[in-house]
């Protein structure tokens, strides 16, 4: 399974799913408002660690 690239910036269940639903929306001011999601998600998942990583790994 491919990993998407926004899954190591945003780690949690819900951020994803956030991330998920403002990306379908179309518009300025929706991608702006997607934009101003991912710039906080990321800064605030910053020190979380990313679980799909561990559970990819064979060590």
């Amino acid at each position: 399974m491919t990993k998407r690239s926004i899954d190591s910036w945003i780690k949690t269940p819900c951020g994803r799913a956030k991330y998920a639903e403002l990306k379908s929306k179309t518009g300025v001011f929706s991608q702006i408002r997607l934009y101003w999601f991912v710039i906080f998600a990321a800064l605030r998942d910053w020190n979380l660690s990313n679980k799909d990583q561990i559970e990819d790994s064979g060590s």
